[in-house]
């Protein structure tokens, strides 16, 4: 380990256990400024001169402090947080720490309730100089895409349901969004998934599928059949008449994908495709 030249805000810091004290041990960085750590989180095992990883954030007044501790997210990072606590300046939703996250009413896109999931971005607030949730996380998205092309892979989190589909964050750093006419799958807000890009608006929002185009994506579908197949014991009660939405809720695909793999598998003589089901070949 390193240990941090200084303290760090919001995020893991590596810092020198210095001293202890009754409240706690003080933790120091390379410019040797110091920071505590409350009793509560202090072990046998936390020795003066060991190098010690905490999440640095402010108390109920504003100090400075180290937990052992790691929240749900950290500075710049996203998740799925529930609310808490309803006050007339915001709200307070759920961190993994004694100290409850707060998103200003000015960062809310509507008013929160108590046991909302609400979808969040971990920033620091310069006006207060405190670690906020804001749900607003248009200004965040970059406009200008670059590197991605159709059919391309992606990582994607999915952060809101709109009348058009689902809103995604792609790779971290622009905005995407799946239509519910393609979705063939349950879909969770704050679920983490794999994509693949259909097109680049020109607005930087990028058009995503959960399924591959063209050739990948006839692999890909034949690649879900035949896995099923096999974890059922090489029999399906399905086959070509099969209904859409049985299809769609057993194997996650549109019937056009689930047609196209049934066909190349059986020209791959890896299945056969009967009116009683689907059978596995030896």
């Amino acid at each position: 380990m390193k240990q941090n030249q200084y303290l760090e805000l919001g995020t893991i810091n590596t810092l020198l256990i210095d001293r202890h004290t009754p409240h706690g041990i003080f933790l120091t960085s390379l410019d040797e400024r110091d920071v505590l750590l409350p009793q509560a989180y202090v072990t046998d095992k936390m020795h003066d001169g060991d190098l010690l990883d905490v999440f640095l954030y402010t108390d109920s007044e504003d100090r400075l402090i180290a937990t052992t501790l790691k929240p749900t997210a950290m500075l710049n990072e996203y998740a799925l947080f529930e609310v808490v606590d309803v006050a007339p300046f915001g709200a307070f939703v759920k961190w993994g720490l004694l100290k409850d996250l707060l998103v200003p009413n000015m960062f809310q896109k509507e008013p929160f309730k108590v046991g909302d999931k609400r979808f969040l971005k971990v920033v620091y607030d310069e006006r207060t100089h405190r670690l906020v949730g804001t749900e607003k996380l248009g200004d965040f998205f970059e406009k200008r895409v670059k590197g991605l092309y159709p059919n391309q892979e992606v990582k994607i989190i999915i952060i809101a349901k709109t009348p058009l589909g689902f809103k995604c964050i792609v790779e971290e750093r622009y905005e995407g969004l799946i239509y519910h006419n393609e979705i063939f799958q349950k879909v969770n807000i704050g679920d983490e998934r794999s994509a693949f890009v259909k097109t680049v608006r020109k607005d930087g929002c990028i058009d995503l599928s959960l399924q591959a185009c063209g050739g990948k994506q006839k692999d890909v579908a034949s690649e879900i059949v035949l896995s099923l197949l096999k974890q059922n014991g090489g029999i399906l009660p399905y086959n070509y008449k099969s209904d859409a939405e049985l299809i769609t809720e057993f194997f996650g695909l549109s019937k056009k994908a689930y047609k196209s793999a049934l066909t190349m598998l059986q020209n791959d003589e890896k299945i056969e495709v009967k009116d009683t089901g689907l059978y596995l070949r030896s």
